[in-house]
């Protein structure tokens, strides 16, 4: 018995035929395995190249001023001398209005939609919301001249007489500011925040919603107590969303800011943001160092993005875990 089974085990098997092979291979889990892996390593690969590449060529940039291009607040083509601040306090200033502007206008209205509009308002409304959110940034920057500037010049007496002992709301108001470009930007992330914010609380099992009215909520109590929390990560991320469109938004920005290289305490003063110089500087700009610097503002701009949203995440992190 133990010689036959010894013969049996070293019987060579039969050699599959070659495109039986191929076949298990197209028709498996291995392609399916290789096609996704590469998809998702052309994401990698596409980050690194760009990091490389803004890395790379701002070199003169960063050899001439290293990390004080960061700190110093001079921005003379001219000389040759450039610094980064005003531009980083102005991406960080209009961002932060605007999420101050946004996330309570787009979170009140996802849940509004979600849980509290009838089927065809919401519906209705939800396709306009979705309209918006592709409008393109030009016809935003149109708007915030013709419309939005003539109305913040109207309202602006009323913000000084509530806020005006403020430092942030003094001195002179001409119109294009950092003010308006924090409410520009807001109008154009909110339809962000909507539509993803109420596709998470749609999300929400219904179950949830049921065993708190059968506990005697109320309909908005369930709703607040219940079925936002169990939403709160899908709506921080539609923030997280918006604040990436926020930090590198261009045109829009550009048409309302103001354009002037310079740190102001007042959101009625002009400012400027690193999207908006880049675009209207790095045409005309004419010496290696002069675009060096612009393309070292790429590279700050780049890195402020992922340093915040990573900060974003740790904070969602630390949520959750408590």
């Amino acid at each position: 018995m133990a010689a036959s089974t010894t013969v049996a085990s070293n019987t060579p098997r039969p050699a599959l035929p070659a495109r039986s092979v191929w076949r298990r291979i197209l028709s498996g889990d291995s392609l399916a395995y290789s096609v996704t892996f590469a998809a998702a390593a052309m994401i990698l690969l596409v980050t690194g190249i760009l990091v490389w590449e803004l890395y790379s060529n701002s070199q003169a940039s960063r050899a001439k001023f290293g990390w004080n291009f960061l700190f110093t607040s001079t921005w003379d083509p001219v000389a040759d001398q450039f610094g980064a601040l005003p531009f980083i306090y102005g991406t960080v200033v209009t961002s932060a209005l605007a999420l101050c502007i946004g996330i309570p206008l787009g979170v009140g209205a996802a849940i509004f939609l979600a849980e509290l509009a009838p089927p065809r308002i919401s519906d209705a409304l939800t396709f306009l919301i979705e309209l918006l959110a592709a409008v393109p940034s030009v016809i935003y920057g149109l708007l915030g001249i013709f419309v939005l500037v003539p109305i913040l010049r109207q309202v602006e007496p009323a913000i000084r007489a509530v806020l005006g002992w403020t430092p942030l709301f003094q001195g002179p108001f001409y119109g294009v500011s950092l003010f308006a470009a924090g409410v520009v930007l807001a109008v154009m992330i909110i339809p962000f925040i909507i539509s993803i914010s109420r596709e998470v609380i749609l999300a929400v099992p219904s179950d949830q919603r049921e065993a708190a009215l059968a506990l005697g909520a109320t309909r908005w109590e369930s709703t607040w107590d219940v079925v936002v929390p169990y939403a709160r990560n899908g709506i921080m991320g539609s923030i997280f969303l918006a604040l990436a469109r926020s930090l590198g938004e261009t045109m829009a920005v550009t048409m309302v800011i103001g354009n002037d290289p310079k740190i102001k305490a007042s959101l009625f003063a002009p400012g400027y943001s690193i999207a908006a110089v880049v675009a209207n500087e790095f045409t005309e700009a004419t010496g290696d160092m002069y675009i060096s610097a612009l393309i070292e503002l790429g590279l700050v701009l780049f890195a402020l993005t992922i340093v915040i949203n990573g900060l974003a995440r740790l904070l969602v992190a630390r949520r959750n875990m408590a």
